[in-house]
């Protein structure tokens, strides 16, 4: 049966489905929700993913959402090869560096497209979220350093759910001007990841959106309400923790932010 991804290729958790997908060889069709934007989305994508998040994943009758799960899901149904090491233990720390990655550099590189590419703040605010986004990325990829240590992979000895996790993410801090330092080795992890073909066709689907204006001038959209962004978990707390109470209260006056949709 036809694998089918909700996707939006720039998206970091779909990134990470599809480069999981394309590691196993499994053939997948991509469809990309409309409405989603404007948090008007409905029909089977709604049906496959309540919270209206992409990635969900149709396979066999069934629907799964949240990237971790669909992650469950692929190496549960495609168990060769293997994304997740042998031992538990190298297995939980996969999983740790995925929620690491997930819950905490997602959101400073979310926060850093709510400033550049929808213009949320300019000014003495706008410089100072990012100067603390930059700092923060900086941090973080300290972290990553420290937790690859002298190995070649995050999972281990060979490629895996801890790389495919965190690759989407460290690209986009690159995207936003701040890349590892040369000669690191995060950054000769970065150069390996981004060489491996899974990775390397994923990444050319995000550039492509991105060369092509992506959704256009999504600033003008969001200040006549047309577009909305999510809020929610750790992307508003990191926006409320860097000093940007102010952006959450003026989205919610303008109606240009969303939450996750009531269930029904």
């Amino acid at each position: 049966m036809t694998v089918i991804l909700w996707d939006h290729p720039l998206s970091p958790y779909a990134q990470k489905v599809k480069i999981a997908l394309r590691e196993k060889d499994v053939a997948f069709e991509t469809r990309v929700p409309g409405g989603i934007g404007v948090g008007g989305a409905a029909g089977d994508f709604i049906a496959a993913s309540p919270r209206a998040e992409v990635p969900a994943l149709e396979h066999d009758g069934a629907a799964i959402f949240d990237s971790t799960i669909i992650l469950e899901y692929i190496e549960d149904t495609w168990p060769t090869p293997p994304l997740l090491p042998a031992r538990a233990i190298d297995r939980a720390r996969a999983r740790m560096i995925e929620d690491v990655v997930d819950t905490h550099l997602e959101a400073v590189n979310w926060g850093l497209s709510e400033l550049r590419h929808f213009r949320r703040a300019s000014g003495e605010l706008g410089e100072t979220l990012t100067a603390r986004a930059i700092e923060q990325v900086r941090g973080y990829f300290a972290w990553a350093e420290r937790t690859l240590g002298d190995g070649a992979w995050f999972n281990g000895d060979t490629f895996g759910w801890g790389d495919l996790s965190v690759i989407p993410y460290v690209n986009g801090s690159v995207g936003h001007g701040i890349s590892p330092m040369p000669g690191s080795r995060l950054g000769q992890w970065l150069a390996r990841a981004n060489a491996r073909p899974s990775v390397a066709r994923t990444m050319e689907e995000a550039m492509q959106i991105a060369s092509a204006g992506g959704m256009g001038d999504v600033a003008a959209l969001l200040e006549q309400g047309l577009f909305k962004r999510e809020y929610r978990d750790h992307r508003l707390e990191w926006m409320i923790k860097s000093g940007g109470l102010e952006v959450v209260s003026q989205g919610i006056a303008r109606g240009n932010i969303r939450f996750s949709p009531d269930l029904r």
